[in-house]
């Protein structure tokens, strides 16, 4: 373990550019302010700069430096929310029309990826979840004829035998198989969009953190650590990494940690063995684990932990890589080079949200599903900012909050021996 290397394995393989064309100063006035270089800023940003709006990215750090850079670059349909739960929820209509958006959004990586010329590793060889009781093949079993009735969308139901053509393992029960999902490289996606962004006109400036907004008769003044900035209109788009600069925003959304840690590059038949069809993969856990072969072939494993955004990452890769030779007894010999972490943002309802807080606008609350989601909702309110839609579904519902919740997330431990106890008994 000595070679561990404790940062995420895509910026490891490839940086931050440094011929990325950022702002060398803040400028004094734009029409729009975007706090947050992630998927959702920079998707903002690109849509409201091809609509002729002058627009500044800040960034605390350096671009894409929060998840964006640190997912494990999996874009599968749906949100962090059930489906069946957001149709029981909100209805049919509406129900349609958030799974509809998780479809549009792994096609507008496509779009994107192609419009801008993103070399970025995107490729759609689809997902298998992946049964790890008896039960939950059942439950896979209706979830498929439900969805083929109510969306329309088809999904082929994978005995055990069946998944012998899909991963080499024998840990699981069944799985449900989804050819639309695709696989990305969260660095190459991040700053070859930020490229695009800032030779579109955006200025993209990094180690700017806002202390302050104030409200103006005719827009926002930022105080930020370069200066101070004035915009028409505010969008925050910092997601599992939001602070107080909006003090009404953090009850809304609080960090969970995710881990990831990455195997040193496999052999091609390894490779072939473990997944034949180079699938993204996901358990049917409370506790997650989540999986795939990266581009350059090593086996990438991910999981919540223990919920917590500070676990040790040396103790985060010891529990994740038991999980992996559990899963993969043939990878019990086979060094971990990386393990890393980022905050995912949870909103209490599970569902990512577009609203308005005191006029300044924000977006966020992906759930560990931001590569489409947040390309998707960042797109939404770039869209909406500059007059080419009304709304959105994701600003039609409410946006809950918690009575005991307002700043620190207290209630996190509790929540993981909750879902841990889920795991025993469902």
């Amino acid at each position: 373990m000595a070679a561990l290397k404790t940062i995420p394995l895509w910026t490891d393989q490839f940086p931050r550019p440094a011929d990325l064309p950022v702002a060398t100063a803040v400028p004094d006035v734009v029409d729009v302010a975007i706090v947050g270089s992630g998927y959702t800023g920079l998707n903002a940003a690109r849509v409201l700069v091809q609509n002729g709006a002058t627009v500044a990215v800040l960034e605390r750090e350096t671009i894409g430096w929060g998840a964006s850079s640190r997912n494990g670059g999996m874009a599968t349909p749906g949100i962090k929310q059930s489906i069946q739960v957001i149709f029981r929820q909100y209805g049919r209509s509406l129900g349609r029309q958030f799974w509809q958006a998780s479809l549009e959004a792994i096609d507008l990586i496509d779009q994107i990826v192609r419009e801008e010329q993103l070399d970025c590793d995107w490729f759609r060889p689809g997902h298998v979840a992946l049964a790890v009781k008896p039960t939950h093949f059942e439950q896979m079993r209706h979830k498929a004829a439900w969805m083929a009735r109510e969306l329309g969308h088809k999904t082929k139901l994978l005995t055990p035998s069946d998944l012998k053509g899909e991963i080499g393992s024998d840990l699981f029960y069944g799985g449900l198989a989804d050819d639309y999902s695709g696989g990305i490289h969260p660095a190459k996606y991040v700053f070859g969009l930020a490229r695009a962004v800032a030779q579109q006109g955006a200025y993209l400036c990094e180690h700017t953190a806002v202390s302050r907004i104030t409200k103006l008769p005719t827009g926002y003044q930022l105080h930020t650590s370069q200066g101070i900035l004035t915009a028409k209109e505010v969008i925050v788009a910092t997601n599992g990494y939001t602070d107080r600069l909006l003090p009404q925003l953090k009850p809304r959304i609080f960090p969970v940690g995710s881990y990831i840690i990455v195997t040193e590059p496999l052999p091609p038949d390894l490779q072939q063995e473990l997944s034949p069809k180079k699938r993204m993969f996901y358990d049917s856990k409370w506790f997650i684990n989540y999986f795939r072969l990266t581009p350059d072939g090593r086996m990438l494993w991910g999981g919540r932990n223990n919920l917590s955004t500070t676990l040790d990452l040396r103790e985060s890769a010891h529990i994740l890589r038991r999980q992996l030779v559990h899963t993969f007894p043939q990878l019990a010999n086979v060094a971990i080079t990386h393990s890393w972490t980022g905050k995912l943002g949870i909103t209490f309802d599970l569902m990512p949200h577009i609203g308005r807080i005191d006029g300044i606008h924000y977006a966020l609350g992906y759930g560990g599903h931001g590569v489409s989601i947040a390309t998707y909702v960042g797109t939404e309110i770039g869209l909406i900012l500059a007059g080419k839609k009304s709304s959105s579904p994701f600003a039609e519902i409410p946006h809950p909050t918690r009575f005991f919740y307002r700043n620190r997330p207290w209630f996190i431990p509790l929540a993981a021996m909750y879902y841990r106890f889920l795991d025993k008994v469902t």
